[in-house]
């Protein structure tokens, strides 16, 4: 789900973002610290479907990133796929201090892809990195699983804040990103019916490039809506 805006005054772009990952890996407490720079450290875990929206500056345009967090305990699951529709970005995260959930990854990766109208920018999060001396997961081992599959990858911590913001940042900067070089090229062959900056229209994107992450150079995930 990616709008341009015709209103001066309104939001420049909206992109829809969905948390996805095991229950209790601290997705709810990622939103909560980047939308509100809240933490709770007995939340309970989430019930179906909630979303916080969250407003940024790229390159004097103003982004809404609609960031929707789906529960993740097993049986919700079924009720909270029809949220991956119109998705163009997703962080699939994991709790370093549980393999259970880095293990989980492949078949987060594989709803993902199954319930999504597209091809999905997606960073690939290990979070918690603040319990250092209860890691199960190495960070290496991540970045090679983000690098195989073709993800973003930063580790983070909703406790202390490390690499939140960044994460979410990567994900609309990169989408941003892919939409204006799609719309440029449109422009460029001056196709018929080229989406224009400020239509006021659903811009629609075929795979693109490369993503760059922690990680290095991997394929890329583009979006298309």
């Amino acid at each position: 789900m990616a709008f341009y805006s015709q209103d001066d005054k309104a939001d420049d772009y909206l992109f829809k973002i969905v948390l996805i990952g095991d229950s209790a890996v601290g997705k709810s407490n990622l939103l909560a610290r980047f939308a509100r720079n809240e933490f709770y450290p007995s939340s309970k875990s989430t019930i179906g479907v909630e979303f916080q929206t969250q407003k940024m500056g790229i390159n004097g345009k103003e982004i809404k990133a609609q960031i929707w967090d789906t529960a993740g305990q097993e049986r919700f699951r079924a009720v909270t796929s029809a949220y991956y529709r119109g998705a163009v970005g997703a962080l699939l995260v994991y709790d370093i201090s549980r393999r259970q959930t880095f293990d989980s990854i492949g078949r987060w990766l594989n709803e993902l892809q199954t319930h999504s109208d597209m091809n999905v920018v997606t960073i690939l999060v290990g979070n918690k990195s603040d319990l250092k001396d209860a890691r199960e997961v190495p960070t290496a081992e991540g970045k090679v699983l983000a690098e195989t599959q073709g993800l973003f990858f930063m580790e983070t911590s909703a406790l202390d804040s490390s690499n939140v913001a960044a994460a979410f940042q990567t994900v609309v900067k990169e989408i941003y990103n892919i939409l204006s070089r799609k719309v440029m090229m449109s422009q460029d062959l001056n196709k018929p019916g080229a989406p224009e900056l400020g239509n006021g229209k659903t811009v629609v994107l075929q795979g693109d490039g490369n993503q760059e992450g922690n990680a290095g150079t991997k394929k890329g995930w583009c979006c298309s809506s």
